[in-house]
């Protein structure tokens, strides 16, 4: 493919501006059109469940650029206009008002569409929490609220939680976990993060699968758990996770699975690429698709996806990274984490809650995880970019002490 003329976003995303923004950056000066679905100028979600829920944040400051910024990028934004369809050939994205958008190149940033339960339309008080008109409506009725529900024991569940604790309202957080993120951090760390949400008043019922809503009328009043047992709520927030929003495509001959399956370039097709928690690309360190729903990867995949773009391109392959904070704990995470490995500790130490552990699965580093040490896990991230290199200080086996990280 010759060097492109023009280039259609599709996704008003963090992913999608920093692209937009890469390309501009390493000298794209053809015509750069940005669509989007909701009617906001690009704008970032890591806040929505922390600053703009607990109502430190205005919903204005999540905004990504300032005007003069976006200005200055010379791009098009449509917004408030859903893609529907994409013919490949022609590289043309066809939209919910009818237009026709076509470019020589196109790249995906759709990001991600939340799971939802059966009901949960028909009834008042149920939330999902994805978007900035989300966060908003969200601490609307917890403002109103005295007992929420949260219905999903990931991060984001675990992070409204912790937020909505902090605006007074009592909280039960549900899920088939036995502790908050334990399929990624193990028991030891898991069931820490559990006691940090006990002793901050979190109701813990976990382990146990939800059977559904129940409601009076037209308005929430609680979640059935598989067992019978109903927790009562006036809101109820649903963070069981969410799908890559790939519908759009499924006529247009792309493969789909579990995300828009690329190659090591993030490319889906001739002209067509990826970025983002919607991309699933072959990652060459890890010698499997992969896909990331984080922000930090929506930064990097962007630089990584422009190169491509501007035949500049080399195989993307980072070191995963996330992060979270939920009350006085930020943690933070290089690698991929697994619940079967084997875990040390390498700085600090668990009782004091300021950590860092080393993540190994048959003698191989797989993952690093900080508690309260920033600092020092990003320097062990470097463990997992030259992992011949010894590590700096003998581990110590993690191992909980007796009835300390116990789970409620």
């Amino acid at each position: 493919m010759s060097a492109p003329t023009s280039v259609l976003v599709v996704g008003a995303s963090a992913a999608g501006l920093a692209t937009a923004d890469a390309l501009r950056r390493k000298g794209f000066s053809g015509q750069l059109t940005v669509l989007g679905a909701e009617p906001h100028l690009p704008y970032d979600r890591p806040p929505l469940s922390k600053q703009v829920l607990a109502g430190t944040w205005e919903p204005e400051r999540t905004q990504l650029r300032a005007p003069d910024a976006l200005s200055a990028l010379d791009a098009e934004f449509i917004l408030g206009d859903p893609a529907v369809g994409l013919e490949l050939a022609a590289r043309t994205v066809r939209t919910a008002s009818g237009r026709a958008l076509r470019a020589d190149a196109v790249v995906v940033a759709t990001g991600l569409r939340p799971r939802v339960l059966p009901g949960q339309a028909d009834l008042a008080g149920v939330h999902v929490l994805r978007t900035l008109d989300d966060a908003v409506a969200l601490r609307a009725d917890l403002l109103a609220a005295t007992r929420l529900v949260v219905v999903g024991d990931g991060v984001l569940g675990a992070e409204i939680a912790a937020t909505a604790r902090g605006m007074g309202v009592a909280v039960t957080v549900a899920g088939p976990q036995p502790a908050p993120l334990a399929s990624q951090f193990g028991p030891v760390v898991a069931g820490l993060l559990a006691q940090l949400h006990t002793e901050h008043g979190v109701e813990l019922r976990l382990g146990t699968g939800v059977a559904g809503l129940v409601g009076a009328g037209c308005r929430v009043t609680g979640v059935r758990l598989a067992g019978g047992a109903v927790l009562p709520a006036d809101v109820v927030v649903v963070a069981m996770g969410a799908t890559p929003a790939t519908e759009w495509l499924a006529d247009s001959g792309l493969r789909l699975d579990n995300g828009l399956v690329c190659d090591a370039h993030c490319r889906a097709a001739e002209g067509v690429y990826a970025v983002g928690d919607v991309a699933r690309w072959h990652h060459e360190g890890l010698g499997r698709l992969v896909r990331l729903e984080n922000r930090t990867n929506a930064t990097e995949q962007a630089r990584a996806v422009a190169a491509a773009i501007l035949g500049q391109g080399r195989p993307y392959a980072p070191v995963p990274f996330f992060w979270t904070d939920q009350f006085d704990a930020k943690i933070q995470v290089y690698g991929v984490l697994s619940a079967d490995a084997e875990v040390s500790v390498v700085d600090g130490d668990v009782a004091d809650r300021r950590f860092v552990a080393r993540y190994q699965r048959d003698g191989r580093l797989i993952g690093v995880l900080g508690w309260n040490m920033p600092k020092q896990t990003r320097l062990r991230r470097q463990e997992l970019v030259a992992p011949t290199q010894p590590a700096p200080a003998p581990p110590q086996p993690l191992t909980p002490r007796a009835g300390s990280l116990s789970v409620q």
